[in-house]
């Protein structure tokens, strides 16, 4: 499909991996592991997030105002130059997140997003979807800022499948090499929890609210991209960053 939109609300949440085995059995009373999880255990998923040169949408987002919104290019695994890809526009209004996207390969996503392709003749293009990105880019002109990868588990209800809950792990960024196609390798944010995102249209069940209570897990307003760029401003400023290149396939 080469547009899609989602609404709903996202909560989130640090699970420490000391408690996330009997949290997952907990869960599983209630909930199924997806398909794509089931494979696997965990699911990659790479982003490039993309911001203006002076690094305006993060700066705004962190101000927590009202409405604010990103621009990021994602792929499930590391793709190839004709991989398809999605360039995503995520928004959010009063804690209500909505995400439009469409779908291109590699090669003609980046073009488009250095301003190089028009994506015109892309098959079963969404052309509102697009006009969109173009607005979009328009206001803002972005570019490439940040690496962002992580590999995620992600289950459903039972009894309502919109109600959605997804750990993430490995979190890694870099701020070189900005390219889906070079591979997993950066800094990683977290290495004692996993995040977890609540997904949902309405309030939580009843159920898992309790289990929240159970596990002593609680609210928090952790953003990958923000955490990462709070981490590069502080280092930056006291001239101890430890965001220069490694070697291609080195981890920090």
């Amino acid at each position: 499909m080469a547009g899609d939109t989602f609404r709903r609300y996202e909560l989130k949440y640090k699970v420490p991996n000391t408690v996330l085995p009997a949290f997952l059995d907990d869960l599983l009373e209630y909930m199924e592991i997806d398909e794509y999880s089931k494979a696997t255990g965990y699911y990659l998923i790479t982003n490039i997030y993309y911001d203006t040169p002076d690094d305006t949408l993060i700066r705004t987002s962190l101000a927590k105002p009202t409405y604010k919104e990103k621009l990021r290019l994602r792929s499930y695994g590391v793709p190839n130059r004709k991989t398809k890809c999605f360039i995503e526009i995520k928004k959010k209004y009063k804690g209500l997140v909505s995400k439009r996207r469409i779908m291109a390969p590699l090669d003609r996503a980046d073009a488009y997003l250095a301003g190089q392709d028009d994506l015109e003749n892309v098959q079963a293009m969404n052309h509102q979807m697009l006009h969109e990105m173009d607005y979009f880019r328009s206001v803002y002109p972005v570019i490439p800022k940040l690496y962002l990868s992580y590999e995620r588990k992600a289950l459903f209800g039972k009894e309502d499948p919109e109600f959605r809950v997804t750990f993430d792990k490995n979190i890694t960024v870099r701020r070189y090499d900005l390219e889906l196609d070079k591979g997993v390798y950066g800094r990683v944010l977290l290495d004692d929890c996993h995040l977890m995102e609540v997904k949902v249209l309405g309030a939580v069940p009843l159920w898992f609210a309790r289990l929240l209570s159970k596990y002593s897990i609680f609210p928090t307003s952790f953003s990958k991209y923000g955490t990462e760029y709070m981490q590069y401003v502080r280092e930056h400023e006291a001239g101890t960053s430890q965001f220069a290149p490694a070697a291609v396939g080195e981890s920090d």
